[in-house]
């Protein structure tokens, strides 16, 4: 059989292999998600203004735990200057220096600390008399609600009756006064009712002027009282009633000597307080003192009447009326008496 060309062609064309398609491209890579996250983030922080997209807002910072409040200072195991006792409770300071009322000395313990701590208080007192002046000043220790510890300087200006006397115009008497006290049961607060707080004490007195208290009749310049003090706030009836009994030889308060020349010497006295409060910061009340006679100079027992004001916890003013009688033969010693004291 004779094939034309073309059906050649045709044949040799339907045997030969048909050619591939051209490849396709590879498909794209597809990055793992933590890095594409990171690029993001990277891009933001170069250039996240420019293409105005927010930042991605950082986490808030935790808040800061308030600052703990100051602690007092320790000494031993103690609060310095902690405070905490009621308000007026500590007392104010008698003319002696230990805690008290103006004139009697109280069971309180001075300084506003509590149990476990330590107080200090510090006062200055001025009496204005129709012939003769008073100053005072000293500082008191207290440790917990149980001990106290105190020293006073007084001076007693004489003015013109120092003339008078032949001791000299104006002449000046001091004496230093070294007190303690010991909380010995009770509580002036708390506790029953029909106990008050008891305190023993001691106070070493000291002339500064020797040889004129020996020439006017004075065994010493030196000598100690002792007390006992018994002294209770009923919360109830805002009122403070107090008793102490003095076991003395001290002429006007150890100012003139101490016994005399003659043999007298040690008696027993009574110091007597009663306050009522007004409010929690004021009190009013009135106090007496009774005093031994050793130089048979006529000395008159003390009386007052006073009010008390605490302007702060800590700075309490008292100011009262005194009636100290006769002093060195002098008669009607009334006048002023006003004291300032500063305790923590």
């Amino acid at each position: 059989m004779i094939l034309s060309a073309a059906s050649l062609i045709a044949i040799a064309s339907a045997a030969a292999p048909v050619s591939a398609s051209p490849p396709s491209a590879p498909p794209p890579y597809i990055a793992p998600l933590s890095v594409i996250a990171a690029e993001a983030l990277l891009a933001q922080d170069e250039d996240g203004a420019a293409s105005g997209s927010d930042p991605v807002p950082e986490p808030e910072p935790e808040p800061e735990a308030p600052p703990a409040p100051d602690k007092p200072p320790r000494i031993a195991g103690m609060d310095v200057f902690a405070g905490g006792k009621l308000v007026l409770t500590n007392g104010v300071t008698t003319v002696d220096g230990a805690s008290g009322g103006g004139l009697a000395r109280w069971a309180t313990i001075g300084g506003r600390q509590m149990s476990g701590g330590i107080g200090l208080s510090a006062h200055g007192t001025a009496i204005e008399l129709k012939d003769y002046g008073w100053r005072s000043y000293g500082v008191l220790l207290g440790i917990g609600d149980r001990i106290e510890l105190s020293y006073a300087r007084a001076d007693f200006d004489t003015r013109d009756v120092g003339a008078l006397l032949g001791i000299g115009q104006g002449y000046t008497f001091n004496l230093d006064t070294f007190g303690a006290k010991l909380r010995v049961a009770g509580d002036l607060v708390y506790g029953d009712t029909w106990l008050p707080q008891i305190a023993v004490g001691i106070e070493h007195k000291r002339s500064r002027d020797g040889a004129l208290v020996r020439a006017l009749g004075a065994a010493d310049s030196a000598g100690t009282d002792y007390t006992l003090s018994a002294t209770k706030l009923f919360l109830a009836r805002s009122l403070l009633v107090n008793a102490t009994l003095r076991y003395t030889e001290a002429n006007e308060l150890g100012l003139l000597g101490f016994g005399s020349a003659s043999g007298e010497s040690y008696k027993l006295q009574f110091e007597g307080s009663l306050g009522y409060q007004l409010s929690r910061r004021a009190v009013i009340g009135a106090e007496y003192r009774s005093k031994p006679d050793n130089l048979g100079l006529g000395d008159d027992d003390w009386m007052d009447v006073f009010a008390a004001f605490a302007v702060t916890d800590h700075l309490t003013l008292t100011a009262a009326y005194v009636d100290l009688g006769s002093i060195a033969t002098i008669p009607d010693q009334r006048g002023g008496y006003l004291s300032a004291q500063v305790a923590f």
